[in-house]
């Protein structure tokens, strides 16, 4: 069965031949895309992340544009235009033909105009007439019935707390503030004969080996009718007439899939997907779908709350990080960018990601890239680290009709596993004098905006759950998230923000870990887009520029040296810094993955850059791997033995970890290895290792080590799919006295093999390069040979041309 729209009336595509001006500049403008890009094209302006140039590009977003399309019509033939944006950034005046269609403010909207009375035959004018983000939310500041703070820290430009509009775009601890402006999503004109499709809203019942699909269709009638409608979907289909009256319906179509093939995330299965045709009248439209089941566990237990997510009936660790958008300039975030973005994170072990609040809602394309690639994704709605003006009632139902949409459209994609409620705003509460001074007010208007995102959640029923706010020690509750580490998702901040030693990570042992990380610099190549060589330098102006987080540059070295000796060249500590950055996230997560089933799931900040920066990121602005991105690769590897101290007896206690869906039985061998050269097998194990919890392998008292010697570990099942090796260095990096190794290289094509004489830590190659090696960070044996293979080509851009590893 196929089918077919009662009339051929494919959409016209109004997304090519648009121009924008200020009055003074005249410029061409892609869709999707955004003003600055525009500029930066046309030669107006330079490069935006280039050294200090960003404040003086300010007049970008404070000027007003109007952007303008002139397409023509053959004729007008009887039928219901509807004219629709799929994003607009973010206030603007809407105008075809000299008519006002209207005002449009939430950048999160897709905007649906009737024109038929505006269309003329011959040439047509459609022009979006943006106003000042920045001034425009400064006047709605200034109007409000009371102060609605914003975190002044983040943000450079004030108040976007009061816009719908991706809220870093104002500035971020971690990003540039450049408030774009600009066409977010394709604009298209189509005509239908009686109604059309609005939103498709898709749910799954698994029940008896077989699925049904429940496919609401919210549509708009314009005339009263019969609408034939039908769904197709693995062979099964559902067609009906609907009788529809002039105004906004909804019907609902079902058909049940057998013996279903499921769709599971990364390392869990196959990522299968089925075609979902659905037909309304005019309209026809297409749906990627894979079939599963998510489930929120959160049940009571002797330590407070689980926190835990089910597939398809399986519990399984989430293993990830967050991710922020791909570019600072929309223009850049284009599909072949963002792919290969999460390329890398599945590449690194990771099965989940959470786009974050301060973020915005990812284009429908991102979510079949996740899809595609068992990426689960954890997505806040988006409100981030500020309080709301939720007591504006044209604000709040702005919002209730975002987040019906949003919920809608994304309810096609498999890899959607949770709808959260904000991040950090119930920590916001705190943060702020006016909301500490009035608590009932500002804590009964966000109520009202959480109530508001939890009941339209409740009514749309997708098929995953509503987590009310990420930290969140429950539903209801307004505990810490930040300290609580007994029940609901926890945010773990203490080590970067408050300075404390790497060690403190093994203070907490949360449910899961939803937010934690540790700085570092960029590459040297990297670092080079956006400096001249007198800038190089940690305290430079340039640098704090490219560094959002108030004394982070400082934090940074501060940390760096307490446990490695302080290097003497610029280049030096920049990759000692990632090298830092990668002991931090190692010594958290692998300490937590230990504690499963405890901890059900690490997601670290963050994944990705929006523009060459100091930052939390494990890809590099770019996408080229950090040292952490590789050595994230071996502390999210499925299965994983990992070295803790024991507090109560200081024994070196050896952990197995098994995420995947089989029980695995592991040859491990240990051994004591002198930064002078003598190595010391000190055991052999066989552990058969379950899929619910860590266990525990064997106990090394540190009494058998000497002053000069770390421990070093590997392991392999029968088969020979789960190998690795591991490190654990009884005291701080810097404390040992590592003799400057000779390591020999031999490059054949694509693979490089290096040999050391002695023992070699954090050994790393093409440092700073765009192409993806099998591995970088590791451990030289003596005489024991490393082969690198070129895993993935980026671009063949090279990086440091000298291993680097750690020298006393």
């Amino acid at each position: 069965m196929t089918l077919q729209p009662e009339t051929i009336a494919p959409p016209l595509e109004l997304s090519q031949g648009w121009t924008v001006t200020n009055g003074g500049h005249s410029v061409a403008l892609q869709v999707p895309s955004d003003i600055h890009s525009a500029l930066l094209a046309a030669g107006i302006i330079t490069d935006p992340y280039w050294r200090d140039t960003e404040v003086s590009l300010d007049w970008v977003h404070e000027s007003e544009w109007t952007a303008t399309k002139r397409f023509d019509l053959a004729d007008t033939p009887d039928g219901y235009w509807t004219l629709s944006f799929d994003g607009i950034d973010c206030v603007a005046d809407i105008r075809l033909n000299d008519q006002v269609l209207g005002r449009v403010d939430n950048r999160f909207l897709r905007h649906d105009f009737e024109v038929s009375e505006a269309l003329v035959p011959g040439e047509n004018c459609l022009e979006v007439h943006f106003l000042s983000n920045s001034s425009e939310a400064a006047a709605r500041a200034a109007v409000s019935a009371y102060p609605v703070p914003y975190t002044k820290d983040n943000n450079r430009i004030p108040h976007y707390n009061f816009l719908r509009k991706t809220h870093c775009d104002a500035g971020w601890d971690w990003n540039i503030a450049l408030s774009p402006l600009g066409l977010c999503g394709p604009v298209t004109l189509r005509r239908v004969q009686a109604a059309r499709i609005d939103d498709i809203m898709i749910r799954q019942l698994h029940q008896n080996g077989k699925v049904t699909l429940e496919i609401d269709l919210h549509y708009t009638a314009f005339t009263a009718g019969g609408i034939k409608t039908a769904a197709l979907c693995g062979g099964q289909s559902d067609k009906q007439t609907v009788q529809v009256w002039p105004g906004r319906g909804t019907t609902r179509l079902s058909l049940a899939i057998d013996d279903p093939q499921l769709w599971w995330p990364a390392g869990h299965g196959p990522q299968t997907m089925y075609d979902l045709t659905v037909q309304f009248g005019d309209d026809l439209v297409t749906r990627r779908i894979g079939l599963r089941t998510v489930e929120l566990v959160t049940d009571p237990d002797e330590i407070g709350a689980r926190f835990a997510f089910k597939i398809n009936g399986r519990e399984i660790f989430m293993r990830g990080a967050n991710w922020i958008p791909a570019d600072a300039l929309p223009a850049r975030a284009t599909r072949e960018v963002v792919r290969d973005r999460l390329t890398s994170a599945v590449e690194a072990n990771m099965n989940m990601i959470r786009v974050w609040g301060g973020g915005q809602y990812e284009p429908d394309w991102f979510y079949e890239l996740c899809s595609e690639l068992g990426l689960m994704v954890w997505q806040d709605f988006m409100f981030s680290c500020s309080l709301y003006p939720a007591h504006d009632h044209a604000w709040l139902d702005s919002v209730r009709r975002e987040v019906r949409q949003q919920i809608r459209r994304l309810s096609a994609h498999p890899c959607m596993a949770l709808w959260c409620g904000d991040n950090e705003v119930i920590g916001a509460l705190t943060w702020y004098p006016e909301s500490r001074a009035n608590r009932d007010r500002y804590l009964a208007v966000y109520a009202r905006l959480n109530a508001a995102l939890e009941e339209a959640v409740a009514e749309e029923r997708p098929d995953i759950a509503f987590w009310p706010s990420s930290p969140s020690v429950g539903p209801l509750d307004f505990g810490d998230g930040w300290h609580d580490d007994s029940s609901g998702d926890m945010h773990f901040w203490d080590v970067w923000h408050s300075s404390k030693d790497f060690e403190h990570y093994r203070s907490v042992r949360p449910r899961f870990c939803s937010e934690f990380g540790f700085q570092s610099f960029p590459s040297n190549r990297v670092i080079a887009i956006f400096t001249e060589a007198d800038d190089r330098n940690v305290s430079s102006s340039v640098m704090d520029v490219h560094q959002r987080n108030h004394g982070g540059n400082s934090r940074i070295v501060e940390t760096l040296a307490r446990y490695f000796r302080f290097p003497e060249r610029f280049e030096d500590m920049t990759w000692l810094s990632q090298v830092s950055q990668s002991l931090a996230m190692k010594t958290a997560i692998e300490f937590w993955r230990s504690s499963k089933p405890r901890c059900m799931g690490t997601l670290y900040w963050q994944l990705n850059d929006t523009w060459p920066v100091a930052s939390w990121a494990s890809l590099e602005y770019g996408g080229g791997w950090k040292l952490i991105h590789y050595m994230a690769r071996r502390f999210q590897a499925p299965v994983l033995v990992t070295a803790q101290p024991d507090p109560g007896t200081a024994d070196i206690v050896l952990w197995a970890i098994n995420d995947t869906d089989q029980p695995v039985t592991l040859a491990v061998a240990g051994r004591r290895v002198s930064t002078g050269g003598p190595v010391t097998e000190c055991g052999s194990w066989s552990c058969l290792c379950p899929t619910e919890r860590a266990v525990e392998i064997a106990r090394l008292p540190v009494g058998e080590f000497a002053a000069d010697e770390f421990l070093h570990f590997d392991w392999r099942d029968g088969g020979g799919k789960h190998t690795g090796e591991n490190d654990y260095l009884l005291r701080r990096p810097k404390q040992y006295r590592f003799v400057r190794p000779q390591i020999q290289v031999a490059e054949t094509g694509d693979s490089v093999t290096l040999t050391s004489d002695i023992p070699a830590v954090y050994v790393t190659y093409d440092h700073g390069g765009s192409d993806v090696w099998s591995d970088n960070g590791f451990t030289l044996l003596p005489g024991v040979p490393k082969v690198l293979t070129r895993s993935r080509a980026r671009g063949g851009i090279s990086g440091d041309d000298r291993i680097r590893h750690l020298e006393s």
